[in-house]
This record gives C-alpha cells, sequence and structure tokens, in this order.
C-alpha cells in the first residue's frame, strides 16, 4: 500500500502466548538474540534495547559465516506496555508494531514498517515476515 511517497509493508502472526510473555520475549536483549533472524544462516550476536520513549535501540545482524553483518538500530517514538511500539529506524524509516491479546491467551502481532529502496518490496516484506515467524516459534517453545 503507498502512502504519500512511502510504501508501507505490514506483516503479521498470532503467537500462542498470553501478552506479557511475548511482549517481555520481543523487548528483552537476551531473548532478542534468540529470535531476531531470518533464516538458519544468520544470528544478532548481540542486542541492546532501552525501551522508552527517546531510548535506542541495536540489533547486530550477521551471517553466521561472517560474509556479511550490520547493525539494525533505531529510536523509540512510543511506547505503551503489552501494546505498541513506534520506533524511527536509524535511516529515518518508521516502523509501527502492535501486540493485542485475546480471550484464548493468543497474542496479535502486526508490525507496519516503511520500505526502503534497496531491496524488492517483496524481498523486504519475506524476510519481517520470516523472523515474525521465528518470534513465534521461539516463544512458543518457551
Amino acid at each position: 500500500m503507498e502512502t504519500g511517497n512511502k510504501t508501507r509493508i505490514t506483516v503479521e502472526a498470532t503467537v500462542k502466548a498470553p501478552i506479557e510473555k511475548v511482549w517481555k520475549l520481543w523487548t528483552t536483549p537476551e531473548h532478542i538474540i534468540k529470535w531476531n533472524n531470518a533464516s538458519e544462516d544468520w544470528h544478532t550476536p548481540r542486542a541492546t534495547n532501552d525501551l522508552k520513549v527517546g531510548g535506542r535501540f541495536l540489533s547486530r545482524m550477521e551471517a553466521k559465516d561472517g560474509s556479511f553483518g550490520f547493525d539494525f538500530t533505531g529510536t523509540y517514538d512510543e511506547v505503551i506496555t503489552n501494546e505498541r511500539i513506534a520506533y524511527t529506524m536509524g535511516d529515518g524509516r518508521i516502523a509501527i508494531i502492535t501486540f493485542s491479546a485475546d480471550e484464548s491467551d493468543e497474542t496479535r502481532i502486526t508490525e507496519t514498517f516503511e520500505a526502503e529502496s534497496e531491496n524488492p518490496v517483496e524481498m523486504q516484506k519475506d524476510g519481517w515476515q520470516a523472523i515474525l515467524n521465528n518470534f513465534k516459534t521461539y516463544v512458543e517453545a518457551n
């Protein structure tokens, strides 16, 4: 979907876990390093997270073979515990994540982010969805 000149991409998943657990595992660096990868040949060896408005985060994402890596960084614009996170990425793009619980102890996560211009939109969507799916698997196994 286009908004102005920026393409927005949305990915979603429903996690079979209470919202408090989902929030904790999403926002705590010792958990982020265990799930934040789109494929088995990538990993996040370190992460920091100052979860407050104006706080910064960093996830170091690297190919396990050492061939490539980058710092995924940003600053929080909005943090509402167990409900919503909005942030501006290091390159100026915006992302919004919403968490919604239902009565059966499942949590719906919806991430909407502005696409970057270097990679095809479908590739970006697939990558973010793969990370979200990996998070779902991690939470449900722990």
